[in-house]
């Protein structure tokens, strides 16, 4: 009686079907997402001499601010009352503007703060106000989050603020009011500290 033969040639096929499934599933889940477009946002002015930088992903609002601020530095004498006003509603437009973010550590309003608070101040915000910010980083985000629609400031004081081991003699001390697209619950009152920092003027504390 002779033996039956198994057909080989079916069973190759089927095996390397089966292979180049495995092999695309593989590709799909883990090399397929840098296919994505990735969030690349690039700046789009400067202001020489004190390194302040514009976002392409700014909002209108600060984009005119920015514009303000610029032609304030380069004027041939400086206004530093307005230097100052100008400084405290762009930390604060840009800070308390959540959707324009990528992530939560994209923590706006840094190049305003105090150089040597800065990672301090990341770290809380990060923790803190940022924490529940989804990544954005594919452009995929569908979260509701904050857009400042205005800043308003008032210098109540100049006055004497020690921070560290320095003291600056002449601080200004602003209150503020924000103003949202829509009311979200966040912060919209406060008072915000600037000191001298070299030429610049930069954010020492809020409340």
């Amino acid at each position: 009686m002779k033996k039956r033969r198994i057909k080989k040639k079916p069973l190759i096929i089927l095996s390397l079907i089966i292979l180049i499934a495995i092999g695309a599933l593989v590709y799909f889940v883990f090399f397929n997402k840098e296919e994505e477009q990735v969030a690349e946002i690039k700046n789009v002015d400067t202001i020489e001499g004190y390194d302040y930088t514009l976002s392409e992903n700014a909002t209108k609002y600060y984009k005119d601010l920015f514009k303000e601020l610029k032609d304030v530095l380069t004027a041939d004498e400086v206004d530093e009352d307005k230097y100052a006003s100008l400084v405290a509603r762009m930390f604060l437009a840009d800070f308390f503007n959540l959707d324009n973010k990528i992530t939560k550590n994209d923590v706006g309003g840094l190049q305003f703060v105090y150089k040597d608070f800065r990672d301090d101040f990341t770290k809380l915000a990060s923790s803190s106000m940022y924490k529940t910010v989804e990544s954005d980083v594919y452009g995929k985000r569908n979260q509701e989050l904050p857009i400042v629609s205005s800043v308003s400031v008032e210098k109540t004081d100049n006055t004497t603020f020690t921070y560290g081991d320095n003291t600056d003699d002449n601080a200004y001390i602003f209150d503020f009011t924000i103003t949202y697209e829509d009311d979200m619950g966040y912060q919209e009152t406060g008072t915000l500290t600037l000191i001298h920092s070299n030429d610049k003027l930069e954010v020492a504390a809020m409340e």
